[in-house]
């Protein structure tokens, strides 16, 4: 049960609105009072008390005038200390247009059947608001009390008129209210409250934007009304039975209500033009870039110095693994001459390498038809030393094709994944704006602009950045597959035998993925909740999978996985994830079931990684026979090499690698974190950041270069990132709790009175993927220069 003197327990329900009552007819004398009306003239401000019973009924007639231009607003009070619910007191009150009652006590009901009666009930009556042409109204209210009760029952009466009931804009006002005393007219308890209007449940602040276009009169009310238990705020569902329930007789809150303006029109115009200005300079200085290239390029094909010297010398002189490779440690290798295939290739070879791309034809089993391809295989990645051209085995066409089909796949993905996302977000805006419920999803509400039909804008406009920065992305991947396949067209040594083999279908399924985390994204912050987080974590995931499943697939296009089996893990993650939001809050079974699973996975995938993909347990391993040959290879490589493993870089990266995920694994078994979707992201983060470092590092331990461009994009990258990681940290909602408890953590707008710090994090975050695909994209630009067959792999 929380508690902060008393006031942090409870919840207000803030505000919901109403149009104003309509002006009457204009202002006509009282008819003088029949002496035999029951009705007895009585005094605001004015303190009466009697008894009631099943024989005796007290009417009291009040009456006041309302000028133009004011509003006069009624407050009725009244006590009793009779606790019998057999007989309550009952309270009727007649205006004008309009008959208001309740019974003293107040009769609350709670969660599992539980009540709570409360002896004081205050309510406020509705006004009638006279305007010019009608003129001063004169305005008569009659209160009735009366009673069941055979033996009488004693009551209390105060009305009187509230003096501050108009709301003066950029003024707070000051009040108290209760359960069975809420603040303003009409729908004003916790049963009714809900019926019309915009409505939010609160704890310590919250926050409503209105639209003119919702009233046309241009006047709401403003009505506060107390829970009487705290279990729609975020407090315990139960009381201890023995515990005395009239504690909540002193259920109050004190509470401040400021109307401001909100932010005008030309504020959305600023915020838009920026936003866009921002992103499309990425385009400017992309096609400055493009532009200072080819005027290089140009100046090379004239001075004929382009293509002069492959570098082949001085990359083998300064080459440390090669320089240090022990004499006779290169067993089961073969020569130099048979696995380097691009010493078999030359300009005039004419060969299948040199055909189009957009043969369709082209099948790999067209091409693996040697009876001892595995064996060859097995011989070539079980080198203690490799190079790429080891792994760029297979025709350049075959792979190519595969690799494309991650583009397409991604697409397919996409567009099924898109559609009942973009038609339940509307469904849950529409309800939000039919209903009123604004607990339904989780904004920030201090710096929630609405525009149209959508009520948090703001959220949606600062996803504009992965985009156009995704879009960006693919045409500068398509600029260099133009490039490289008229290179090849071309017949150009540079572009068959040298460098990093261009295999570009997974920077295209990159872009796509960074353009649907945008769209995603702005879906889910259409009306952010429980039910539709994954909408763009789900991308998230696959921008992770893509970058470290890239970074491998530089030096190793032969041996990547399959489309195929990487959108497949990737749907088997998104699985686990909506399982661990489901049952990974307080189930400690399934904590245990993922982190075994995490730990295999680990080691299998090590494995694999370790033997280039050539460990595998056929069908004549069975039974014991599986863990013997485990056993033996374990020998092998470990025990019998003594000082050292066989593969020792890929050594260190795997137990560096499984370190950290042993430590996740362990860290959610004993934590138990709540948020799920973000620790399984954190997973994938931290294996890619290692990746990536390790991968340049082992470049730099290559006497590699890092030209300017990606020098410049790995900068640019920690710095966004560490930017980005700061506002997104910030935590402005949260749907793992109440709306009520994730107001509580609503911030004010930081950035031209229009972005919250979360949108600051969309902006910093798509530009900080961007920076990091262009790492991917342009880290070994400084090879295109030199022969595969002296590219080292690791």
């Amino acid at each position: 049960m929380r508690s902060c003197a008393g006031l942090a327990l409870l919840c207000a329900l803030l505000p919901w609105l109403l149009r104003a009552a309509a002006p009457g007819r204009p202002a006509q004398p009282l008819p003088r009072r029949d002496p035999r009306d029951p009705a007895r003239g009585a005094d605001f401000d004015r303190v009466y008390s009697g008894v009631v019973s099943l024989s005796t009924e007290n009417i009291y007639s009040f009456n006041y005038t309302s000028q133009p231009g004011q509003v006069n607003a009624v407050r009725v009070y009244v006590n009793s200390s009779s606790e019998n619910l057999n007989y309550p007191i009952l309270v009727v009150v007649r205006q004008q247009k309009g008959v208001l009652s309740w019974q003293v006590p107040l009769l609350f009901q709670g969660l599992y059947q539980r009540t709570y009666n409360y002896q004081e009930v205050s309510r406020t009556l509705c006004p009638s608001e006279a305007t010019n042409e009608t003129g001063p109204l004169e305005q008569l209210v009659f209160v009735d009390v009366a009673s069941m009760a055979p033996l009488g029952a004693q009551y209390k009466l105060l009305v009187t008129k509230i003096k501050h009931f108009q709301l003066q804009t950029n003024v707070a006002f000051h009040f108290t209210a209760s359960p069975s005393q809420p603040q303003c007219p009409v729908y004003d308890l916790d049963h009714n409250v809900e019926f019309n209007g915009v409505y939010q449940s609160m704890t310590k602040k919250a926050a409503i934007t209105l639209q003119k276009k919702d009233f046309p009169g241009e006047q709401f009310f403003v009505v506060f009304v107390i829970k009487p238990e705290d279990y729609a705020c975020g407090g315990s569902f139960f009381i201890q039975e023995k515990e005395n329930q009239t504690w909540n007789l002193q259920r109050t809150k004190n509470l401040k209500v400021t109307i401001v303006p909100s932010v005008k029109g030309s504020v959305y115009v600023q915020s838009i033009l920026l936003s866009s200005l921002i992103f499309f300079s990425f385009y400017l200085g992309c096609l400055l870039i493009a532009f200072v290239h080819y005027i290089r390029f140009q100046r090379k094909s004239i001075d004929g110095s382009f293509g002069s010297s492959d570098g082949s010398e001085n990359m083998a002189a300064s080459h440390p693994i090669a320089a240090g490779t022990p004499e006779g440690s290169n067993y089961g290798a073969i020569e130099e001459s048979s696995s380097s295939p691009g010493r078999q290739m030359s300009s005039s070879d004419g060969g299948q390498t040199c055909q189009s791309d957009t043969d369709s034809s082209v099948e790999e089993s067209d091409f693996d038809t040697m009876p001892d391809i595995e064996s060859d295989k097995n011989v070539i990645r079980t080198k203690m030393f490799l190079y790429l051209s080891d792994l760029s085995r297979k025709d350049r066409r075959i792979v190519s094709k595969k690799y494309k089909i991650y583009f397409w796949n991604i697409i397919t993905i996409a567009v099924f994944y898109a559609l009942p996302v973009i038609q339940l977000v509307i469904t849950y805006q529409t309800v939000a704006n039919v209903t009123g419920n604004q607990d339904i999803c989780y904004y920030n509400f201090l710096c929630a602009h609405p525009l149209g039909v959508l009520s948090a804008f703001n959220n949606i406009l600062s996803n504009l950045g992965h985009v156009l920065l995704g879009f960006l992305f693919l045409l500068i991947v398509l600029r260099r597959d133009i490039l490289h396949r008229r290179a090849l067209e071309a017949k150009d040594i540079f572009a068959m035998e040298y460098g990093i083999p261009k295999h570009f279908g997974v920077f295209y399924a990159m872009g796509i993925a960074l353009m649907m985390e945008g769209v995603l994204s702005a879906c889910y912050h259409v009306c952010p909740n429980y039910s539709n987080f994954q909408f763009d974590t789900s991308f998230m995931y696959m921008i992770a999978g893509l970058c470290m499943l890239k970074l491998y697939q530089t030096r190793h296009p032969d041996i990547n996985a399959s489309a195929y089996a990487a959108y497949a893990s990737f749907a088997a993650v998104i699985t686990l994830t909506v399982l661990g939001v489901v049952f990974g809050k307080n189930d400690l079974w399934f904590w245990v079931i993922f982190s075994a699973i995490h730990i295999l996975v680990s080691l299998a995938l090590s494995t694999q990684i370790y033997y280039m993909g050539r460990f595998k347990i056929d069908g004549s391993d069975t039974d014991l026979g599986i863990f013997r040959r485990a056993a033996m290879v374990f020998y092998t490589d470990f025990v019998h090499q003594c000082s050292r493993p066989l593969y020792m870089d890929r050594m260190v990266l795997l137990i560096v690698g499984n370190l950290v995920n042993w430590s996740f694994a362990l860290f959610g078994l004993v934590y138990r974190p709540r948020d799920f979707a973000s620790y399984i992201l954190g997973i994938f983060i931290c294996n890619l950041l290692l990746y990536l470092a390790f991968y340049i590092i082992m470049k730099l331990r290559s006497s590699e270069k890092l030209l300017p461009i990606p020098l410049f994009c790995i900068v640019a990258t920690a710095l966004m990132w560490a930017a980005s990681l700061y506002f997104f940290f910030q935590n402005l909602s949260s749907w793992e709790g109440t709306p009520a408890e994730s107001r509580e953590k609503n911030r004010e707008c930081i950035l031209l009175d229009f972005f919250d710090d979360h949108d600051v994090w969309h902006f910093l975050s798509a530009t900080a993927l961007f920076f990091s695909f262009l790492v991917l994209l342009t880290l070994d630009d400084d090879l295109d220069v030199v022969r595969r067959d002296q590219i080292p792999v690791f």
